[in-house]
């Protein structure tokens, strides 16, 4: 289904929106769009929704599975006001937000579904799920000058580092962590300083009065916390080449870096296993 507006999408496509989980995928550009889209479709989302302008081509093959709505996304924020829209629109759905080059990794993905995870993550009394924004990009920027490289992608094994978040009035934010490591940290001299965190509540169940803020937080603090008091809840990571991207695109970083590869860069294997090895990831109770 293809739909020429958001409002035309909240006006006439409700049946992808009534029964979740549903994911929200908004393409900046062109770059990996259809790998995107194919990766969360064999997630196992009931329906997959992709924001972008309408001279990106998809395959008809592609087209056929996914629910694409007419948008851009610039400035940034109308992604969040989007969102916002949208989940007030369908209410106690589970939903899932990413951009083009992005990949949602949960434990045991490859024999799980997305709704498997969420139905227990569901029973635990959780609402949201806290999930790391794990930079992956080329080894080689000579043969792959855009940083992205799926086939040959990297990503830091070590360097991620967990800061206690604080309120307005300075106090200490329970069950609430900063979190920051991968190309946002080694390269932080380019990163504006509110864009360096790398925990995003990606997945999370719609409320009419729920509000995704622009720092990828909500106005309900429950929903931003890693865990429920009384035990380690379920996590995942979205693995993201978005930040390479932008390293290597922007004139006043591309020249700079000749080489995203450090001491602690290791080949990323596209498995679970790889990033509950490296703890990035948290299985909490779910076996």
């Amino acid at each position: 289904m293809q739909y020429e507006s958001l409002d035309n999408f909240l006006n006439s496509g409700q049946s992808a929106l009534s029964k979740g989980p549903v994911a929200l995928i908004f393409a900046e550009d062109e770059t990996e769009v259809e790998s995107t889209l194919h990766h969360h479709i064999g997630l196992g989302f009931k329906s997959v929704v992709a924001f972008m302008p309408v001279e990106f081509t998809l395959s008809h093959d592609l087209s056929t599975r996914i629910h694409r709505v007419t948008f851009r996304c610039a400035p940034r924020t109308v992604v969040f006001d989007a969102i916002n829209r949208i989940t007030k629109a369908a209410p106690s759905v589970w939903m899932y937000y990413c951009y083009n080059a992005e990949y949602l990794f949960y434990p045991f993905c490859e024999t799980r579904s997305v709704g498997e995870l969420l139905a227990f993550h569901t029973e635990e009394r959780r609402n949201a799920m806290l999930c790391h924004v794990i930079d992956l990009y080329a080894g080689d920027l000579a043969q792959f000058p855009n940083g992205v490289a799926p086939d040959q992608a990297m990503l830091d094994s070590t360097g991620y580092y967990a800061h206690t978040r604080h309120d307005p009035t300075g106090r200490p934010v329970e069950r609430q962590l900063d979190m920051s490591g991968g190309l946002r940290w080694r390269f932080e001299d380019h990163i504006p300083y509110e864009r360096r965190r790398i925990d995003r509540i990606a997945l999370f169940k719609t409320r009419k009065d729920l509000i995704l803020q622009p720092d990828h937080t909500f106005n309900e603090a429950e929903c931003n916390t890693y865990a429920c008091p009384w035990h380690h809840n379920l996590t995942a990571a979205i693995c993201s080449f978005r930040a390479a991207k932008a390293l290597k695109s922007n004139a006043g970083s591309a020249f700079d870096i000749s080489s995203f590869r450090w001491h602690n860069s290791v080949s990323f294997e596209w498995t679970s296993r790889q990033l509950l090895d490296l703890g990035l990831i948290e299985p909490g109770q779910w076996f």
